[in-house]
C-alpha cells in the first residue's frame, strides 16, 4: 500500500509543477517554463544518482553507464528496467519504455472540457504530455551528468503510454 501512496504522490508533484509552471509561473513562456521544469528533474537526478552510485566503482564507459541508467537506475524510480535499448555506437541511446508509469494515466484523447476545435484540444494535449517530459529527460540528464557523462537528452511520445528517451553524448 505504501508504494500506490508513493507513486501518487509523486503522479501528483509532477502534475502541480507542470501545472504552476506552464499556467501561472511562465504562462506566456512555454521555453522558459520547459528549461524550469528540466532544471528540476536535474536536480532529482543529480542527486538520485549520487546516492544510488555511492557504493559502485566508476564506469569504465558511455555504454556500461547508460546500461546501469537502463537497469538498475530504473528499476529504483519505476520498479521496472527500461523495455528497450537502442546505440548507433558513436554517442546516441535510444532508451525505450513501454509503458512509461508517469504517462500511463495520461490520455492520448483530447480533452472534452477544452472550448475550441478538435485540433486545437488535440494540441494542447500533446503540449501538455509534453511539458510532463522534461522532468524525465532532467532526470536522465542530471544522473549522467554526475557519472561525468554530459548530455543532452530528449523525449518522443508517439503513442501513450509508451516513451523513447534520446540521449546524445556530448563530445
Amino acid at each position: 500500500m505504501a508504494r500506490e501512496v508513493s507513486e501518487s504522490c509523486m503522479d501528483s508533484l509532477l502534475t502541480e509543477i507542470v501545472s504552476s509552471y506552464c499556467n501561472v509561473l511562465y504562462a506566456m513562456k512555454p521555453e522558459l517554463a520547459a528549461r524550469r521544469i528540466e532544471a528540476i528533474g536535474y536536480q532529482v537526478g543529480h542527486q538520485l544518482s549520487e546516492r544510488y552510485t555511492m557504493e559502485r566503482p566508476r564506469f569504465s564507459d558511455h555504454l556500461e553507464a547508460i546500461k546501469f541508467i537502463c537497469k538498475d537506475f530504473w528499476s529504483e524510480l519505476f520498479k521496472k528496467q527500461i523495455d528497450n535499448l537502442k546505440t548507433n555506437h558513436r554517442g546516441t541511446f535510444v532508451l525505450q519504455d513501454d509503458k512509461f508509469a508517469w504517462l500511463s494515466r495520461m490520455s492520448g484523447e483530447p480533452s472534452t472540457e477544452t472550448r475550441g476545435s478538435a485540433t486545437e484540444a488535440g494540441n494542447k494535449a500533446a503540449e501538455t504530455t509534453g511539458m510532463h517530459l522534461y522532468f524525465p529527460c532532467g532526470i536522465i540528464r542530471g544522473a549522467l551528468s554526475n557519472m561525468g557523462i554530459p548530455c543532452a537528452v530528449s523525449a518522443d511520445i508517439s503513442n501513450l503510454p509508451a516513451c523513447s528517451f534520446v540521449i546524445r553524448i556530448k563530445v
